[in-house]
């Protein structure tokens, strides 16, 4: 489902997936060559969502934000984990946000870093560049090496567009 609400309609990127059964509303950007997969949910109801080129949010997702307050902006070239929850916050690019894991309001992820699965990081949480954060509450456990985030974070976001080429044909 698409649709708009308070007179703010989803924009949505050339060549893009969007699962039939995904529901994107309200003020919603993406870029190109993004998948929103079955049962993930993007409200852009009570403030915006912006995202880049090569977002892949994965099923059952839920990307929302607080109202007036907290929008939800996401870099390129992210892999938004199934299940997980993106809240109010801040990615950046080349990230993947582990299956599960729930990122609250006023986060903010640095560029190359992942999220571990099933990670909680609490309200105002900072990541910095090339970390990887897990546990609750997700804390640092190490830097992420180059191996790391070519065989990761570029490999899934990778996967996922040539994925997205499946249902289109």
């Amino acid at each position: 489902m698409i649709k708009a609400v308070r007179g703010k309609e989803p924009i949505i990127g050339e060549d893009c997936f969007i699962a039939e059964n995904a529901t994107i509303v309200g003020e919603v950007s993406m870029g190109k060559q993004c998948s929103v997969w079955f049962n993930a949910v993007l409200r852009g109801d009570v403030h915006y969502i912006k995202m880049g080129d090569k977002v892949n949010v994965q099923d059952g997702a839920v990307i929302h934000c607080t109202y007036l307050k907290s929008p939800t902006i996401i870099g390129n070239n992210v892999s938004i984990g199934h299940n997980a929850i993106v809240h109010g916050c801040t990615i950046h690019d080349n990230v993947l946000v582990g299956m599960g894991s729930i990122i609250m309001d006023d986060c903010v992820v640095e560029s190359n870093s992942i999220i571990a699965a099933g990670a909680v990081l609490t309200k105002g949480t900072h990541v910095p560049n090339g970390s990887i954060f897990a546990g609750m509450p997700a804390k640092k456990i190490k830097d992420i090496s180059p191996e790391l985030s070519a065989g990761e974070i570029n490999r899934i976001a990778e996967a996922y567009t040539m994925y997205s080429v499946w249902f289109k044909e």
